[in-house]
């Protein structure tokens, strides 16, 4: 009796320890399975044919062998451009006064009260901010008269004599901004000797050559360039 007792233990002992060691292996195995059922495998042939481990290449029929290496984690990486600051720049107010030189030479009243107009507007949408500190108390003395004078030709259309003793001004504010201020394009300063009763006036240009605004037609020659600015 206690040898079929004592055997039945051993039983009970070894079926428990069975069943241990198959849970364990059974564990890692179905691991392995689900691991395998989502693993992706591609052709040693054609890389790009991928599909589950044992499927043929849709390519060359080869079964699909080569582990895909999969990506956990996206990392998106956010570039952020922040804008240049701003910078002054008086080209725009230069090509407006230019505009207005030039009409001034084809003695056309009408093109010069717009460029007075177009001038005007330019010098009063300027942000100062991007004005360097030192120099912004200047810009602002120079710019609050050049826009007078530049009111003046915009609002004086069929009256050039007008126009032009304004353009005599307003030649000098533009002188000493470009004083200030560097301009990007070549630039020369002319001289009138006979405009206003023989104490003549400067104005600027963008070509050597002289085209005379204050006398047009009658004097268009007349003058001389007296520097490279």
């Amino acid at each position: 009796m206690k040898k079929l007792i004592f055997s039945a233990l051993i039983m009970a002992i070894v079926l428990t320890a069975c069943n241990s060691k198959n849970k364990e292996t059974i564990a890692p195995e179905a691991a392995t399975a689900a691991q395998d059922s989502s693993q992706l495998y591609a052709c040693s042939m054609h890389p790009e044919v991928t599909g589950k481990k044992g499927e043929k290449c849709s390519k060359c029929g080869m079964e699909l062998t080569e582990p895909v290496r999969q990506a956990t984690e996206k990392s998106t990486e956010v570039k952020t451009t922040q804008a240049a600051p701003a910078t002054f720049s008086i080209n725009e107010i230069v090509n407006n006064y230019l505009t207005l030189k030039n009409a001034l030479t084809k003695d056309d009243t009408k093109a010069a009260a717009n460029a007075g107009k177009a001038l005007h507007a330019t010098i009063t949408s300027v942000n100062t901010s991007t004005i360097d500190a030192k120099l912004k108390t200047e810009y602002l003395e120079i710019a609050d008269d050049a826009k007078e004078h530049a009111e003046h030709i915009g609002a004086n259309d069929g009256n050039i004599e007008h126009q032009r003793e304004h353009f005599a001004m307003l030649s000098k504010d533009i002188n000493d901004l470009i004083k200030s201020f560097t301009s990007e394009q070549k630039l020369y300063q002319d001289f009138c000797p006979m405009y206003d009763g023989g104490k003549g006036a400067i104005w600027i240009s963008e070509t050597k050559e002289i085209k005379n605004p204050y006398y047009g037609s009658k004097m268009l020659t007349c003058g001389s360039m007296k520097k490279q600015l």
